[in-house]
């Protein structure tokens, strides 16, 4: 297995710079495992394609302002983007100019809101990493939400849109620094019509980071270091998941981040029957050859070429018809990444 077999080439005019409006008429590319048969219909059409008694994963995690603007002591210009809380106050951060950011420096925030003018916060570096990134603590972290703006992937330029759009309509815990991007397709009312039906809607929490948007420089992606991200499964989501497991009911994962939660979660419980609640950090990094415990069927984005993400897709469904469907993608004129289109991936 190489990275390389895991890249493609796209026009950057498919690299979609708005979302649809409404959310639910995004396209959707139906894939079924079983033919290699690839359809292609509108989102708001996935009520075709789920049944009675599924369960639907949904993860809840909400997009906090995480970047920030400010200034040392000696003028000079800071930006910090927020990466993963390690405890109250305390965060890893990448920080640029990072050459010019040592240990012990001190960057006052300045306010970048509309009615947050005048106000201000200390942050105070604390360990350099590798490429870029510093463990930094605020004297004050509630000013966040004041002085951050959302911070939106670097392949979207000049968006100008109501940023409430980057979150799902169900976001609620804040702590990620990217939208789970399956979940921008559904409106409150394609979830009503869904629940209408008889599917359970289950929600879990993953927070995420920034090795999302991280290609893999190694060839053998396996020498890749993955990023934690920190995740809650609670007792109920488990003890739901576990009974639609031993009823032989479909859980059916929205996203990427649903799909590592749940399989890290499998992973660590002790029964092969079902899952156990789980909190903690999740490192799990999906490669083609996985065993999937708990999915089985997944709605996803288009992913960047030589990612985690499309490496995880291609091992649910397999590499040669993941390439196929995004050829076909691609003649199709789909549109790519964060507010582009979706794809179910059904047995």
């Amino acid at each position: 297995m190489r990275t390389s077999d895991f890249d493609y080439s796209l026009p950057p005019e498919f690299i979609a710079q708005t979302p649809a409006e409404p959310r639910d008429q995004s396209r959707l590319m139906v894939v079924r495992r079983s033919d290699s048969s690839i359809e292609h219909h509108r989102f708001s059409d996935i009520i075709e394609f789920l049944q009675p008694g599924d369960v639907l994963v949904l993860n809840d995690t909400r997009v906090i302002p995480a970047r920030l603007k400010g200034q040392k002591g000696t003028g000079g210009k800071v930006e910090i983007l927020l990466l993963r809380r390690l405890e109250p106050g305390l965060w890893e951060a990448l920080v640029k100019p990072s050459k010019r950011i040592a240990v012990g420096d001190k960057v006052e925030l300045e306010s970048t809101q509309p009615g947050s003018k005048g106000k201000t916060a200390l942050v105070e570096v604390l360990e350099r990493k590798e490429e870029g990134v510093r463990i930094v603590r605020f004297a004050d972290e509630a000013v966040v939400d004041d002085l951050g703006q959302i911070p939106l992937p670097p392949y979207i330029h000049d968006y100008r849109g109501e940023r409430e759009r980057y979150q799902t309509v169900y976001s609620r815990e804040k702590g990620s620094v990217a939208a789970p991007t399956a979940g921008l397709h559904f409106t409150p009312g394609l979830l009503d019509q869904i629940k209408g039906m008889g599917i359970d809607l289950v929600f879990v929490t993953l927070h995420v980071g920034l090795d999302t948007f991280r290609p893999i420089r190694k060839e053998d992606p396996r020498q890749h270091h993955i990023h934690h991200e920190y995740g809650v499964l609670s007792e109920n989501a488990a003890a739901r998941l576990t009974k639609a497991r031993h009823d032989c009911r479909r859980i059916v994962c929205v996203g990427t981040t649903a799909v590592r939660l749940l399989e890290q979660a499998a992973l660590a419980s002790e029964s092969s029957e079902g899952v156990q609640p789980f909190r903690g950090w999740v490192d799990l990094f999906i490669l083609p050859g996985h065993r999937f415990r708990l999915v089985d069927v997944m709605v996803t984005n288009f992913h960047l070429p030589r990612s985690t993400l499309l490496m995880m897709v291609s091992a649910f469904s397999g590499n040669e018809l993941i390439k196929r469907a995004y050829q076909e993608a691609i003649r199709e004129r789909y549109r790519f990444y964060s507010f582009g289109d979706a794809m179910l991936i059904l047995p």
